[in-house]
């Protein structure tokens, strides 16, 4: 057990307490640029990690109403094959060889850019969505599989996209949800698919136990602090200043493939 990533594994807990999003799109740059962990090794326990943490949140929302389970389950639908096959994919190449590991640090840093300009645009996008009409619902659904699909992808290499990338995609498709109702469902849909993401790079040999252990120690009461604290700091100054720690470390990450 590691203080260091126990304290590490609070503050990013906060975070997501108090903004929605940030569990891998915080932790696993954390891991790999602060702590020297390997992209694959990082990737694959925060994803167990984020199952973990993101579980006591699905209970809060399921018991408060605030879940779309059809739509949740219409992501799942994507999501979870998509997950699988492309583990699969990676079941096929060394995890921990240079190419890989330039690879996945170059997705984890492209993720990271996304989820920084859904955060920012984040107020925009529900104004003009719910300014939009509804669309054709069979049309909606199939797009619904297919974003849970991109997702499903996104995650399962780089441990990101689950959170801002979830809520932008439900925004674009619901837009007659409220805000509650679909941070509620994206949290419920991301717990079996970091799970079933987690697994697979557990069976992979990419999972730390020790520091996913470490992590969870401060992540819980860091989460319920943050909650806590959300009604009391406004989102207006939360979020910005999360987007640009975002570009900061997607910058970072991506900059040797530009360079």
């Amino acid at each position: 057990m590691d203080g260091t990533y126990s304290l590490a594994g609070f503050a990013v807990g906060a975070v997501v307490g108090l903004t929605g999003v940030g569990g891998g799109a915080l932790m696993t740059p954390l891991l790999v640029l602060l702590f020297g962990v390997h992209p694959a090794t990082a990737v694959g326990t925060d994803l167990l990690y984020a199952a973990v943490t993101k579980t006591a949140g699905s209970a809060v929302h399921g018991s408060n109403g605030t879940v779309e389970w059809r739509i949740a389950a219409r992501l799942a639908a994507g999501s979870l094959p998509a997950a699988v096959l492309t583990l699969a994919v990676l079941a096929q190449f060394d995890l921990h060889s240079p190419q890989l590991t330039r690879l996945v640090s170059a997705i984890l840093g492209a993720a990271l850019l996304l989820t920084a300009a859904a955060l920012l645009l984040r107020r925009r996008l529900l104004i003009w969505t719910r300014a939009e009409a509804a669309g054709d619902s069979v049309r909606r659904t199939w797009a619904t599989v297919a974003a849970g699909a991109a997702l499903g992808v996104l995650v399962s290499i780089s441990s990101v996209g689950a959170g801002a990338l979830g809520v932008t995609a439900l925004l674009f498709l619901y837009p007659q949800l409220t805000a509650v109702r679909v941070v509620g469902t994206d949290i419920v849909h991301a717990v079996p698919l970091t799970l079933v993401a987690g697994v697979g790079h557990w069976w992979l040999g990419s999972v730390d136990w020790a520091l996913l252990a470490s992590l969870l120690v401060g992540s819980l009461p860091g989460i319920w602090l943050g909650s806590r604290l959300a009604v009391k700091v406004p989102e207006a100054l939360l979020r910005p200043l999360l987007a640009t720690l975002l570009i900061a470390i997607g910058s970072k990450l991506t900059a040797p493939l530009l360079g």
